[in-house]
């Protein structure tokens, strides 16, 4: 079928006037009378009903009708992407990250990337499966370790530790924690070995468990470690950068914490130029920004009451 005279049909149907729609097409009313007729003739049907008032769409019209506004809604929206890749931030945007730093990070900071641009929609996918960026799973990744795949533009947002925390009313009611070997005494609540983490994670849990733990409580992620926490079921293996958003955490033996974790951003090649992709990506390098000034305020306030 002839897409240009079904750009005409569309025009046609929506005005209900040749004229009408020749002004929106820059066309001549003979014109567009013209691929009318030879549509109609393709289709060996009649598409409208003409009378003084304007035209009227038959049956046939009106199914022909609905699959152009389809045509045209997929056009809008495929023009709109490519716009957003060259002028505005607007459409969707593929998220995916783990669910401890999609939950306990990224999630609460979203509302102030919607105030600077309300039109984005992110699409956020939290597991701890690395998705295929180049075969466009997502559109951009945050991983707690360096992407392999080919391919990619990837940039190192920061470095996060394992730590232990508990409440003060949790610590109130229990045998002191000034030593590792006082862990025996307290519930432990960390991620199961046999799940999906990072391998530092996993080396402080072991170092913890070889001290005779007796009482453990083990979840899949860290969200489930943290609501563990912040309930005073025990003491909890978490990243450090839940200390932000959860400032009445104590940290417990703060000469013990896992090695480094780094984290990255990473996203297609292909994708270098999106406008969505910057925002996003500049977005999240202010918020670390910020997080990073927090935890240095946070520390040195720690200090100087020490």
């Amino acid at each position: 079928m002839d897409w240009d005279k079904l750009r005409i049909f569309h025009a046609v149907a929506d005005a209900g006037s040749l004229t009408h729609a020749g002004d929106v097409l820059h066309l001549s009313q003979s014109a567009v009378s013209r691929q009318i007729r030879a549509l109609e003739e393709s289709l060996n049907t009649t598409l409208f009903h003409r009378h003084a008032r304007g035209l009227i769409l038959t049956e046939q019209g009106e199914l022909l009708f609905d699959a152009t506004k389809s045509m045209n809604r997929r056009l809008e929206a495929a023009s709109a992407r490519i716009r957003d890749s060259e002028e505005e931030v607007f459409g969707e945007l593929r998220v995916t990250t783990t669910t401890g730093f999609g939950t306990l990070w990224l999630a609460p900071r979203l509302p102030k990337l919607y105030e600077l641009y309300p039109d984005i929609k992110i699409d956020l996918m939290l597991e701890e499966r690395v998705l295929d960026l180049p075969m466009r799973e997502a559109d951009v990744a945050i991983r707690m370790k360096e992407p392999s795949q080919a391919d990619l533009i990837r940039k190192r947002l920061m470095n996060i530790r394992m730590r232990l925390y508990a409440t003060e009313e949790y610590l109130a009611t229990r045998p002191p924690l000034d030593k590792i070997e006082e862990i025996s005494g307290h519930r432990l609540i960390c991620q199961a070995l046999s799940s999906t983490q990072v391998s530092a994670g996993s080396t402080l849990i072991h170092h913890l468990l070889s001290h005779e733990v007796q009482s453990i409580f083990t979840v899949n992620n860290y969200f489930g470690v943290l609501q563990g926490v912040i309930n005073n079921l025990g003491v909890g293996v978490l990243p450090d950068y839940v200390t932000e958003d959860f400032p009445h955490l104590v940290r417990c033996l703060p000469e013990l914490e896992s090695g480094e974790v780094p984290v990255f951003l990473a996203y297609p090649e292909e994708l270098r130029q999106s406008r969505r992709i910057m925002a996003f990506r500049d977005f999240v390098q202010d918020e670390i920004f910020a997080h990073r000034k927090s935890m240095r305020d946070l520390s040195e306030k720690t200090a100087s009451s020490a």
